[in-house]
């Protein structure tokens, strides 16, 4: 449930009614988790870091919890966890965003590890910035009730939703359009036939974004436009026909909205993670931030489109239309891409290899019309395995 707008609140009301803001982070050593606590670093009086929850890098959340003083951790290992743990207690991701002190929970994790704590905070109405695109994948039909029933505030992060979020602002009528930009990422301009030969490390060489490595290859792929299309149809009730998605090799404007009467609006500003999040963890607060980049249009002296090619791009159209076949094809989805890109990164499969490998699991799929998690959870294994038969095949 997307929040109401609100006017903004000036700094003294700010600190005349709010205590410093609670903040759970899941994901906390990946790129969106190091730029959040960028965001916090640099605005001390705002956010006081309750909960840390982490992978497998342990050095770095070992740094974290020695700079932010956390009360609570995780990690994969929790023997590890407990190791570097200090004074922090290690509590599972799904007990640590129930506790009373938590204000609010950025989700900044891959794949379904997210999707517990998710519904879990948004029963209890907490604020859950969503940045794990995976998470409504999986389950946006689920999520978005949830967030509905309990009247939870669920906050999109993602630059592209955040910046539809943004143009809506302050808008009664209902949108006409959304125009989702992409970069094209670094394959763009190479021949589609030479796609087939790329390496890993190729293709972690996003020309305009720093992110981590899972979407930045479905970056490359365009695996994630597709999924912000289904993210925003169910963010912000749009149809699939009314969702474009255009080339945008600068990556200036992030996204726009189009009205009945023909006006569009447009979210701008350089490619930093870190603006999308601030604005997800104050809203409805805009606050000035040192450590975040300011546009200069000088720099930018053209900004260019260019129409998607379904061709270059056939993971774009597989999630689409997995996403317009509801049920359980986006959760098999997000799983059998997930598993694809790790197979990829690993050098087992090659880059054209991933559309193929989940189109493959897609066509293999009977679809379940109730979606519970229990279901999601259960579809989500069975494609797992499912990549792994097609491609021992």
């Amino acid at each position: 449930m997307l929040p109401e707008n609100h006017p903004p609140a000036t700094d003294i009301e700010h600190f005349a009614t709010h205590r410093p803001k609670g903040i759970v982070l899941l994901g906390s050593t990946g790129s969106i988790g190091t730029q959040t606590l960028d965001v916090i670093r640099a605005l001390p009086n705002r956010f006081r870091v309750v909960g840390l929850a982490a992978g497998t890098r342990l050095d770095l959340l070992r740094e974290q919890i020695a700079e932010f003083k956390p009360r609570m951790i995780w990690a994969s290992d929790p023997s590890a966890a407990a190791a570097i743990a200090g004074e922090a207690t290690v509590v599972p991701m799904d007990q640590m965003v129930q506790e009373p002190d938590v204000d609010h929970i950025m989700v900044a994790t891959t794949g379904r590890v997210g999707l517990g704590p998710t519904l879990q905070a948004l029963r209890l109405g907490k604020e859950v910035a969503i940045c794990n695109k995976e998470v409504v994948i999986m389950a946006g039909d689920l999520v978005t009730a949830t967030a509905r029933k309990y009247s939870a505030p669920l906050l999109p992060v993602d630059s592209e939703p955040s910046a539809i979020w943004q143009c809506i602002q302050g808008e009664a009528q209902p949108v006409s359009k959304l125009i989702i930009t992409a970069s094209g990422g670094p394959f763009r301009e190479r021949l589609i036939e030479d796609t087939a030969v790329v390496s890993p490390a190729q293709a972690l060489k996003h020309p305009t974004w720093v992110m981590g490595q899972k979407i930045t290859i479905d970056s490359s792929t365009l695996m994630n436009k597709g999924f912000e299309v289904i993210e925003s149809h169910w963010l912000f009730g749009v149809p699939y026909d009314q969702i474009d998605v255009v080339i945008h090799p600068q990556s200036v404007i992030h996204s726009m909205v189009e009205f009945a009467d023909g006006s569009v609006k447009a979210q701008m500003g350089p490619p930093d993670m870190r603006l999308p999040i601030q604005y997800a963890m104050l809203y409805p607060e805009r606050v000035a931030n040192p450590v975040i980049p300011r546009f200069d249009p000088i720099a930018y002296p053209e900004l260019t489109f260019r129409p998607l090619d379904l061709q270059r791009y056939p993971c774009f159209a597989t999630a689409v239309e997995a996403g317009r076949k509801g049920q359980t094809y986006p959760a098999v989805l997000s799983a059998a891409d997930e598993e694809a890109v790790h197979l990829f990164l690993g050098g087992r499969i090659g880059f054209n290899d991933i559309a193929s490998v989940v189109a493959k699991v897609l066509d293999r799929h009977e679809p379940i019309a109730e979606v519970t998690l229990e279901v999601i959870l259960e579809v989500d294994d069975w494609a797992r395995k499912q990549v792994q038969s097609v491609v021992g095949a």
